[in-house]
Formats: C-alpha cells, structure tokens, sequence
C-alpha cells in the first residue's frame, strides 16, 4: 500500500517552517506596535456561515463534508470570516476593535507550482463605524510589514468599488445589482485571464458593450494626480474617497502606492476602499490583497459596524523574499556540534550539551555511536556554526577540547580540567 497524502497537499519541512516563523514572529511584532490583538479562529466553521457571506457557490472552493451530527461544515477558507464571526458575536468588545491572526487555511484550488490546498495567512482586521483613517491605517500596516521583512520594491495599488459601481450606473446607465456583482468578478479576472478572454467567458451574462467599457475604465493606472484629471469630468462623488484615503497615507510617509481602478477583490462582501501590494519584480500575484467588507459585517446582523482589513499569503511572500535573496535557503545558522573519539567521552558530552541548552545554545552530538570522522561530517553536513571537538587523549593528558569556528576557519584549545565555565564563557 502507497501512503500518499491527498492532492494539493504536502508536509512542511523544517526549512520551510522556519521560513514561516520568520515571519509569523516579525508579524506579531508589528501587530503589537499597531495595537491589535492576537487570536485565531476556529480552523472548523458551519458551512450555512461561509455560505451566508460568500454564497453557495463557495461550495466548490473550499473543504466541506458532513459530520458525525449529520452536521454540514467546512474548513476555514480565510481568516476574515471566522474573526468577523467572532466580533458580531461578542458586543463587548470596546471599538474600534483591532484583531490580528496568523494560521493555516484551506481551499479546494487546482494545484499549482508553489500552490497548495493547503497555506498560511496573516490578517488584521478593524471593526467599528466607517472610517476612512482605519483603512489608510490597514494599508500603513501592509506597507510597514513588507518593508520590515525587507520586501523593498512593493507597489500598493489602491481603488474603490464604490468608483466604479458609480461609474457603471451612472455612467453606463446599469445598475442590475446581481449583475453588478459579476462585472466585478469578470474585472478581477482580467489580470490572469486577459480581456479577450474574459469578454468571451461572460458574453453571455453580461451585456458585452457594458462590460467592454467597464474593462476599458478599470484599465487606469497610475498616480494620484494623473488618475485625478481622468476621473475629475467623470464628476464620481467616490472619488472623494480615495483622495482622504491618498491624503492620511501621505501624511503617514507612505509613499508607495499607486491608483490601480482594475483592483476590485473578487470576493462580494468588499463595498469600499480595496487594495493589493505586488512585487514590481515578481510574477506570482499580489502578495497581500484587503479592504473595507461592510456587507460582511451587515451579513452577520452588525449594521451598525463597518469593517475593514487585509490579508497576506505566508508562501508567496516567502517566493518573494527568496527572489530578493532576503531568504538564502540554508545558512550557517547557530548550531553547536559536539564530536568526541571515544564512548568514555559520552559522559562529558551529555553534561555539556545540557549545560548549553539551559544557557539557551542549540546544541546537537551524535545518538549512533558513529564513528569520530562521521561525526565531523555530521557537523559539516548541519552547517554547525562551531564545532567542539572531544579528543580522549587530550583530554585525559591535558583536559584540553577543541573549539573550532567553522565559519572562519579557527580552533583554539580551551582547558576544560575545573569545570566548561571557559568553554561556555567563549561561546558567548
């Protein structure tokens, strides 16, 4: 029998889990200095309450089966959901409400390279009344982070599906709300698909002219004041608020963002300000994607709050900062080996290796009795970045061991004869 895991799944090795610690850690950080509070939401939600905010179209994208009370559920798709969920439920909660959270989620998405069912996100979300001050303090917060994990080259574009749902009905003269709905979806498409072949996916939903000119006016990019001189004759009153939102990122020194009228967020429950960071050198989508979710809020009985938040792919920042070589794969990194000739050594080793663990030194020696040359090899093959070497002879005549510095290539004798107070001291 071959034990395969199931498709779109694999195991987490250590070098990517320290990947994704890195920057779990530095996320906390930053969350904790912008005042959010840490949690996470279940991984298990009813399906009827991812259905409720997403449709029952959902269905097909995420992982859902009937439990053992012949109840209907589902993995977590998101984190925005289940923290949503979490707030409308809890009225005691002072306002705004600031929520962080980082973990693993699950989609039912065709595999891909670098791509899996199965991932990691971090989030931060703000509850309350509107405010436009909250939604420039979410994309504050992405572009702090990104430049904090040394993600220099970062393109914030910024829009508002109150634009162009302005632009569509007074515009064009369409206000179909369902159908509304689905020339968002079809724009969000246009990035991966193309326009050619978004026109002929929804020729058939959509009145063709309505969605052609729609594309044409979500193609606009670029700065402020050059986005500013085509929307002015437009007289769109929602314009109004991305110039707030522009404004307060200005005086916060946010500089890299850019005007994007094409970036929408596929999914329906964004009503405002909607934003995504890219990689001006990457090919692998945005790297974080958020934005006001009004709707979402409404949808679970809080008409009375807004929310705004935003989210980013652990994995496809990982990609990034390799490309950057932020991450080099591995390093020397902090590791003690410890390699010794003789089992008469064992003793020392043992007390040794517990000595610099309490003194919090990674440590490592060999389990296998192998032989003193495996063991160095060993040492090599772990990129230790010191070697102490425990030499039966030398130790008995003199009570000298070896410290080698492996990563310039030094050794130096150190007497060991009283007590490891030398040896320990040298290694901090």
């Amino acid at each position: 029998m071959k034990f395969d895991l199931p498709r779109g799944m694999r195991d987490i090795e250590a070098e990517e889990f320290e990947n994704i610690n890195l920057i779990r850690n530095a996320f906390f950080e930053l969350a904790k200095r912008f005042n959010f509070k840490v949690m996470e939401p279940s991984p298990l939600e009813l399906l009827s309450t991812l259905e409720s905010k997403s449709g029952p179209g959902i269905i097909n994208e995420i992982y859902s089966f009937t439990d053992k009370g012949n109840r209907k559920v589902a993995l977590r798709f998101d984190l925005t959901i289940g923290l949503t969920r979490f707030f409308v439920s809890r009225r005691d909660l002072k306002i705004p409400a600031k929520i962080a959270s980082f973990g693993g989620v699950w989609r039912y998405d065709e595999p891909q390279s670098g791509r899996y069912r199965f991932f990691h996100q971090w989030d931060i979300e703000i509850y309350g009344p509107n405010s436009l001050e909250s939604d420039a303090e979410i994309i504050e917060f992405t572009s702090v982070f990104l430049n904090k994990l040394g993600l220099k080259n970062i393109t914030i574009d910024i829009n508002s599906r109150e634009l162009l749902e302005e632009y569509i009905k007074n515009n064009l003269n369409f206000s179909e709300e369902e159908t509304l709905f689905e020339i968002f979806r079809a724009i969000d498409k246009v990035a991966k698909k193309g326009k050619d072949e978004v026109l002929r996916e929804y020729e058939k939903k959509i009145d063709i002219e309505v969605l052609e000119k729609a594309i044409i006016f979500a193609e606009k990019r670029g700065s402020y004041e050059s986005i500013n001189q085509f929307i002015e004759p437009l007289k769109l009153k929602s314009w109004e608020n991305i110039k707030k939102v522009v404004t307060s990122l200005n005086n916060r020194e946010i500089k890299n963002i850019r005007i994007n009228l094409g970036i929408v967020r596929g999914l329906d429950y964004y009503s405002g300000i909607v934003f995504e960071a890219i990689d001006n050198e990457g090919n692998y989508g945005s790297l974080v994607g958020g934005g006001r979710y009004n709707k979402l809020t409404e949808t679970f009985g809080r008409k009375d709050m807004g929310a705004t938040g935003a989210a980013g792919g652990i994995e496809r920042i990982i990609l990034a900062m390799k490309k950057h070589e932020i991450i080099k794969g591995k390093n020397t990194n902090d590791l003690i080996f410890i390699a010794y000739n003789s089992p008469e050594m064992a003793n020392l080793v043992e007390r040794l290796a517990s000595i610099l663990r309490k003194g919090n030194k990674t440590v490592d020696y060999d389990l296998l009795g192998r032989s003193f040359s495996k063991q160095i090899i060993e040492a090599e093959n772990k990129k230790a970045k010191n070697t102490i070497i425990f030499n039966s002879e030398e130790v008995k005549s003199d009570g000298n061991v070896i410290l080698r510095d492996n990563t310039g290539k030094k050794e130096k004798k150190i007497n060991i004869i009283k007590n490891f107070d030398a040896l320990v001291n040298e290694l901090n």
